[in-house]
Formats: structure tokens, sequence, C-alpha cells
């Protein structure tokens, strides 16, 4: 436990789930694209597409995809700022069976290309947990520095993946392996105690198999 469990967040708005979660899961999302957005399709479930606009959830989310932190004055005006930053979305309410009540999927784009699609849950107290990465069932929250590796489901991926790190002395502290299917699509979500310098994450996406490396430093 920490001090963030007990005391919650440094937060703008009425509830820690329904506005600095989804401020979180906004930031998360623009993190990992590793651009800012220009459009969003942003699904809402459970609590989040009952309540949310009246707690500003979907303020908040937006305020997440401009780059605001939970505690920015600026979140209530979001959708303006959105509006100068030429970033449009829109919103829909959808019933997702066994998923937390808290829970938001984000389809995302940029300028250049980019595309992911999100899906997370507010848990309480401003934290979150990543569900899905690309229709890909994950779990981590971004707390600790995470990288996440995109691969073709072939031998080798993996074992390139952790030598590389451990030769440029990276300890992992959690690794979590996922796929599609078999010689399909998979993903590598490894979570380490140091941050990774910039050279390695070049290194790795330049290995055999790697289509994508995404890079959450820890604050």
């Amino acid at each position: 436990m920490n001090i963030y469990d007990i005391l919650g967040p440094v937060m703008v708005g009425p509830s820690s789930s329904h506005t600095a979660g989804a401020v979180r899961i906004g930031l998360i999302t623009r993190r990992l694209l590793g651009a800012a957005p220009v459009h969003a399709e942003i699904s809402l479930s459970g609590s989040f597409a009952a309540t949310g606009t009246g707690h500003g959830t979907d303020r908040a989310l937006i305020a997440g995809l401009l780059g605001m932190q939970p505690d920015d004055i600026r979140i209530p005006d979001s959708f303006s700022f959105a509006a100068e930053a030429g970033l449009t979305f829109t919103f829909h309410k959808i019933n997702l069976k066994d998923a937390h009540p808290n829970t938001a999927i984000l389809s995302v784009s940029s300028a250049d290309g980019r595309t992911l699609e999100v899906q997370a849950a507010s848990l309480g107290g401003g934290r979150i947990l990543v569900n899905q990465l690309d229709g890909i069932r994950v779990n981590f929250t971004g707390d600790a520095p995470t990288l996440i590796v995109h691969n073709l489901d072939k031998p080798g991926c993996v074992a390139n993946v952790t030598s590389l790190l451990s030769r440029n002395g990276v300890n992992i502290a959690t690794m979590q392996l996922y796929r599609n299917y078999r010689g399909g699509y998979a993903v590598m979500v490894v979570e380490t105690d140091q941050n990774i310098a910039a050279e390695t994450l070049e290194l790795l996406r330049h290995l055999d198999g790697v289509t994508k490396v995404t890079y959450l430093a820890a604050d």
C-alpha cells in the first residue's frame, strides 16, 4: 500500500473514479498512441455510461487525451480546448459483460496515421487498469515503468527482448505475455525497475519479429 491508496489523488472534479481516473485513462491512451490524437471514438460502459456526464467523465477523458493531469483546472473546459487543438470526438454508450462498471473504450488516431484502441477501467482513488490493447487482453496500470512490445507470435521474440534488456542493464519486475491466436499477433507487457533509455528502445524496435514498441516511463 502507498500513500496514494490512503489519501487519493489531487484532482479537479467531484469523483476520483469518474473524473481523476477518467483523466488518467485518456492520458495513458495518448501516451500509448505516442502522438497527439486528432480523433477519438469513445464508448462508455456501466456507471460511466449511466452517470458519467453528470460527474464530468466525458470532459475528463478528453482532458487526458489533450495531455492534462487530474489536477488541471482546465478540465471542465476540455471540450473547448479540444476544438482549439483540432481534436474531434464522439461518445457512445455500450454494455460490456463482465467488465468493471467504470470502463471506457477509446479508439484514437493521430495526424500521422497511428491508430490505437484501449479498453481501461477506473478502479477508484484515481487508479486505473488497462484491460485491452487493440483487442488483445492485457493487465497493467502504468504506475511502474512499462514496456509494451507488439510482435509476431513466433519462437525467439521473447528471448530476444529479455536478452537485449539484460545487456542494457534493465531489470524486469514483471512480465505478461498475450496473443490473439497461435502464430498470430502477440503483446508483451514488461514492468521494469528502471526507466529504459531511448537508445535501448530504438534497438528493441529493430528486433526481428517486433512490429511496435511503446514505453511508459515512470512519472
